[in-house]
């Protein structure tokens, strides 16, 4: 039987919520001070840097941002030529996104940092709890993409 929380502090999805914002922000001040970008903005470059071209249908599933944040992070990232748009052959409603030249460069300067950082606040934890960690985070995913898809 699930246990009633009776305070915000017991509350798991809060706790997770503020320990992943306690997470970006430090990985994110690295980025924003030498680079200029913001964390929506870094989501759909390491995004497409991981993946390769996307549409931007593909980018508000991978990064479970809302379409309003992954189309203004795409312009910003557009009109400073890290990103280029083509279209997308299969639906000529949309188009392809992926990093330009200057934009796979910048992920390559960036996705060390950002390694770096996750390494020193991972030393907290042992390989083992990560990988428990990272099991324990897929479950959950995978069920709320499942209950959202039951709500649909």
């Amino acid at each position: 039987m699930p246990q009633t929380q009776t305070r915000l502090s017991d509350f798991l999805p809060y706790r997770m919520a503020i320990t992943s914002n306690a997470v970006s922000g430090l990985i994110a001040g690295e980025y924003r001070s030498e680079f200029g970008l913001k964390i929506p903005e870094w989501r759909i470059m390491a995004v497409l840097g991981d993946a390769g071209a996307l549409t931007q249908r593909d980018l508000v599933r991978a990064t479970l941002m809302d379409k309003v944040a992954v189309n203004r992070a795409c312009k910003v990232l557009e009109e400073r030529s890290l990103l280029q748009r083509s279209p997308n052959e299969l639906d000529g409603r949309s188009h392809h996104l992926e990093l330009t030249t200057a934009g796979r460069d910048l992920h390559g300067k960036i996705w060390p940092q950002a390694v770096e950082m996750y390494d020193k606040i991972f030393a907290a934890i042992t390989p083992r709890e990560q990988e428990k960690l990272r099991v324990i985070l897929e479950k959950l995913l995978k069920a709320a993409r499942t209950i959202e898809g039951d709500c649909k």
